[in-house]
């Protein structure tokens, strides 16, 4: 059994020494995504709203590149710099996942990694046969 680094062209680079995604036999694990958004390299907004939206689109991007996707997701961490932004995270959570219920925690932190961001999401998933 080995694992494989899935990576994508079409993420934002990341700020350090790890793999946006490690794939071990049908398992995909996401690193914790920001907000930025890879066309531009800022951040997608300075709302928690579109940063939830921006960072939902980059765990997309790692799982496709995977060959899994959104509904395929078991569990997901969500960590925001201010948890009075709850509300407004979890509607646009609830709209991309639609029916689709995956495990969660959330949290506050004390800090996220990048001025102006307000939140971070990391998931696993698994690849469809």
């Amino acid at each position: 059994m080995t694992h494989r680094l899935i990576q994508s062209t079409a993420l934002p680079k990341p700020i350090g020494p790890y793999s946006p995604g490690i794939g071990f036999e049908r398992l995909i694990l996401v690193s914790g995504q920001g907000a930025t958004d890879p066309a531009s390299g800022a951040l997608a907004g300075n709302d928690v709203a579109r940063q939830t939206e921006q960072c939902l689109r980059n765990l997309q991007t790692i799982l496709r590149a995977g060959g899994s996707d959104l509904q395929y997701v078991l569990r997901c961490g969500v960590f925001l710099l201010d948890m009075n932004e709850f509300n407004e995270m979890n509607r646009v959570y609830e709209r991309v996942f639609g029916s689709h219920r995956p495990v969660r925690t959330t949290i506050q932190a004390a800090g996220l990694p990048g001025v102006g961001l307000r939140v971070e999401i990391d998931c696993i998933a698994y690849r469809p046969e």
